[in-house]
C-alpha cells in the first residue's frame, strides 16, 4: 500500500511538472564553439547522439561501450548511456508499460541531448522498441540542431535468446517477466536507420569499425583520429587492369630511363603502398623534409623559398600530421640520362617518362623533376659516416649525380621469381588477412637470423602481454630479405627454418603468426625493437658504428609514428643451469651462455650440435643440412 502511495505521488509530481507554465528556458553564455576548444584533443564541435536500438542481448551496450573506449583513446570525449544504468537512477521510478517506456525514452533523449550539446559523443543503447518513441528522441535533438544517428543492431531474436546472458528470455518464456520485448511485447524495427550492424554475424571489432567508418564519413571522426586508429589509407600506385595495355603501349612514345635492381626494389615499395603516402619517387621538397627533418610534412610538388607564394594547398597534398620518414626514396640518374630528359633551357622535354627494367617498361613517371644529388650530404646524414667501405654508402656514392622525382604509375605487380613471391603480400593483402583472422592487434618482429628459442619466447611473451588488452593479437614475422652479409643464412633457407619452428608449435603457434614482411602500412600496432642497426661495425675496426641501444631509444621517441607501441627487446641467452633459452639474469651471469648469430652459423657450418633447448630440432636440421650441402658444393668446385 505504501509503495502504491509513493508511486502515485511520483506520478502527480511528474504530471504537475509537465503542466507547469512558469518555466523559462535559460540560455548559456558559453557556446558550442568555446566548449569545442577546451574539450578533447581535436578542434571543432562534434557533439551528437548515437542511438543503438535492438532486442535485449543484441549487443547494443557491448558495441557502444567498446566504441566509447576507442573514441576516448582517440581524444574524442564520449559517454555511454545504458538502459539498466539509467533505470537505476534517472528512470528508477518507471516500469515497462507502454507509457513508462515512452517516458523512459523521453528522459534518456533529454539527457543525451545535454551530453551532445556539451560536445560529447553520447552513445545511448536502449531497446526502445517503438518507432514513435525513437522519432521523438530524434526530434528532441534536431530541434536543438544536434545530430541524431540511429544504429539498428540487427541481431535476430533467435541469436539474442541463445545468448540470454542475463537469463531474461528464460524468465519471460516462463511468464515471470510480463511485457518482455520479443516475447509478449512487440519490437518495431527502424524503417530508415542511419546504420545497420549485423552483430549476430559480425565480431564486436567489425561492428565498432563500421560505426567509426560512418562517423568518419559524417566528419564527426576527424582525419587525424582516423589515421591514428587505422594508419594512413594505403596508397597503391598500380594502374588498373583495364588501363594496363594502353598505358604500356603509350610508353613507346616516352623518353626512356633504365633503372637498376635496387631502383626496382624501391619501385615495389612505392607501388604496393609500403611508402604511403608518397605518390612516387621523392621530389626535392619531400627529399629535404626527409633528410633535414626525418619527417614527411606535406606532398606539395614545388619546393618554395621564403617570400615565394605557396599555391599548392590542395587537399591531396596535405598530411594531417607529420609522418616519420628518415630514409629517402629517390631515383638517381647520371648526366647522360639527365641530358636526354631536358631541353637546352633545362626544362623537361616531356611530362611523362617511361621507366624500364630488364628490357621492358615497368612504370610511368609523371611531371618529372630533376634536382642535384648531393651524395656526401646524404650519406653523412643517413649513416653518420662517409666511409665507402660500408656497402650501401659505396652504392650511393657510385650512383648518379642527379635525382629524378615524380608521381609513379606501375604497370604490373613486381615479382622476383625466386620462389618467395608468395610471401611478398602487399599491405592491403596483409590487412585483409588480419581481418579474416579477426585480429584486433598486430605486432611485428623483424630479424635477419634463424629463429632460436629465445626469439620465440620473446614473441610468445609479447602476445601474452597484448592479450591483457586485446582478444586476438597476431604476430607478423618479418625476416629481412634483400642484401645481407656474405655469411648470413640465405632468405630461402631462413624461410624453411621459420616454417619448421611454426610447425613445431611449442612457442610460436601458426594460428596467430603470419610469416611475411612488415611495416605500419600493413596495420602493425606493436613493434618489438632490439639492437639497431644490428650492431653494424665501423669499417676496418671491431668497434660499433652506432651505439646498438640507440635504435630502440630513438624509435621510442620518434615523432610521426602515431599509435605505434614499442616493446623493448629482452636479451635472451642459454641458461646452462636450466637447459633452456631464457632472459638474461645479471645476478647469475655465469650460468648464461651467449650464442650469437655468428656462433650459431659456425655451429651449423662445423656440424656442432647446439645445446639442447637452444632451437627447435627440426629447425636446426634445416640449417645444418644447408651448410652440409654448401660444404659439399664448395668441395666439388675446389676439386674441379
Amino acid at each position: 500500500m505504501r509503495e502504491l502511495e509513493i508511486n502515485g505521488l511520483s506520478k502527480l509530481i511528474e504530471e504537475s511538472v509537465h503542466r507547469a507554465t512558469n518555466v523559462t528556458i535559460q540560455h548559456h553564455e558559453v557556446g558550442r564553439e568555446l566548449r569545442a576548444e577546451i574539450l578533447g584533443k581535436h578542434g571543432g564541435f562534434r557533439g551528437c547522439t548515437i542511438w543503438f536500438t535492438g532486442y535485449s542481448g543484441a549487443g547494443k551496450t557491448t558495441i557502444s561501450f567498446a566504441l566509447e573506449r576507442t573514441l576516448c583513446e582517440l581524444g574524442l570525449p564520449a559517454y555511454g548511456l545504458d538502459g539498466d544504468n539509467m533505470r537505476h537512477g534517472v528512470c528508477a521510478n518507471l516500469g515497462f508499460t507502454p507509457a513508462d517506456r515512452e517516458e523512459n525514452i523521453r528522459r534518456v533523449a533529454e539527457v543525451s541531448k545535454l551530453f551532445a550539446d556539451m560536445g560529447v559523443i553520447c552513445l545511448s543503447s536502449f531497446i526502445s522498441p517503438y518507432e514513435k518513441d525513437r522519432l521523438k528522441a530524434r526530434q528532441i535533438h534536431e530541434q536543438s540542431g544536434l545530430d541524431f544517428i540511429e544504429v539498428f543492431v540487427n541481431t535476430s531474436l533467435e541469436v539474442c535468446e541463445s545468448r540470454d546472458i542475463k537469463g531474461l528470455y528464460a524468465k519471460a518464456r516462463a511468464g515471470k517477466i510480463p511485457g518482455f520485448t520479443g516475447i509478449d511485447s512487440d519490437y518495431e524495427p527502424p524503417t530508415n536507420p542511419e546504420l545497420t550492424v549485423d552483430a549476430g554475424n559480425e565480431t564486436e571489432a567489425q561492428s565498432v569499425q563500421r560505426v567509426l567508418q560512418y562517423l568518419y564519413q559524417k566528419k564527426i571522426l576527424p582525419e587525424k583520429a582516423m589515421q591514428q586508429l587505422c594508419g594512413p589509407p594505403v596508397r597503391e600506385l598500380f594502374v588498373s587492369a583495364a588501363e594496363r595495355a594502353d598505358k604500356t603501349n603509350s610508353t613507346a612514345e616516352m623518353p626512356r630511363v633504365d633503372i637498376t635492381e635496387v631502383d626496382l626494389q624501391w619501385l615495389q615499395v612505392l607501388a604496393e603502398g609500403w611508402a604511403t603516402p608518397l605518390y612516387g619517387f621523392m621530389r626535392e621538397r619531400q627529399y629535404l623534409q626527409c633528410m633535414k627533418h626525418g619527417l614527411l610534412l606535406d606532398l606539395k610538388p614545388k619546393c618554395t623559398e621564403p617570400g615565394q607564394p605557396d599555391e599548392d594547398n590542395l587537399p591531396e597534398y596535405m598530411i594531417p600530421e607529420p609522418i616519420n620518414q628518415s630514409i629517402p626514396i629517390v631515383l638517381p640518374i647520371d648526366d647522360a640520362v639527365r641530358g636526354g630528359l631536358i631541353d637546352e633551357k633545362g626544362a623537361p622535354k616531356a611530362s611523362k617518362v617511361a621507366l624500364w627494367y630488364n628490357g621492358k617498361p615497368v612504370a610511368i613517371l609523371s611531371e618529372p623533376e630533376i634536382f642535384p644529388h648531393y651524395k656526401m650530404d646524404r650519406v653523412a646524414r643517413q649513416f653518420g659516416t662517409i666511409d665507402d667501405r660500408h656497402p650501401t654508402i659505396k652504392l650511393i656514392l657510385d650512383s648518379g649525380d642527379w635525382l629524378l622525382g615524380g608521381d609513379i604509375e606501375v604497370l604490373d605487380r613486381i615479382k622476383f621469381n625466386d620462389g618467395l613471391d608468395e610471401y611478398r603480400l602487399t599491405p592491403m593483402e596483409l590487412r585483409n588477412k588480419f581481418a579474416d583472422q579477426r585480429a584486433d592487434a598486430v605486432f611485428a618482429f623483424q630479424l635477419r637470423n634463424p629463429i632460436h628459442n629465445g626469439h620465440a619466447r620473446l614473441m610468445a611473451d609479447t602476445r601474452a602481454q597484448l592479450l591483457k588488452k586485446h582478444k586476438n593479437p597476431m604476430l607478423l614475422l618479418h625476416p629481412l630479405g634483400g642484401w645481407t652479409k656474405d655469411d648470413d643464412v640465405p632468405l630461402d633457407v631462413r624461410m624453411r627454418q621459420h616454417h619448421a619452428v611454426l610447425e613445431d608449435g611449442q612457442l610460436l603457434d601458426p594460428s596467430w603468426t603470419w610469416h611475411a614482411r612488415a611495416r605500419m602500412a600493413a596495420g602493425v600496432h606493436t613493434y618489438i625493437v632490439g639492437r639497431d642497426p644490428a650492431g653494424i661495425q665501423k669499417p676496418g675496426t671491431a668497434d660499433f658504428l652506432y651505439d646498438p641501444t640507440h635504435g630502440a631509444k630513438v624509435l621510442s621517441m620518434a615523432p610521426g609514428l602515431p599509435n605505434l607501441e614499442i616493446v623493448p627487446f629482452r636479451v635472451a641467452a642459454y641458461d646452462t643451469k636450466n637447459g633452456e633459452m631464457a632472459y638474461f639474469d645479471p645476478a647469475r651471469k655465469d650460468d648464461f651462455l651467449f650464442i650469437s648469430g655468428t656462433k650459431m652459423r659456425g655451429f651449423a657450418r662445423d656440424g656442432v650440435q647446439p645445446p639442447h633447448g637452444f632451437m627447435v630440432p627440426q629447425a636446426w636440421t634445416v640449417l645444418s643440412d644447408y651448410y652440409k650441402q654448401l660444404a659439399e658444393e664448395q668441395s666439388r668446385q675446389k676439386n674441379g
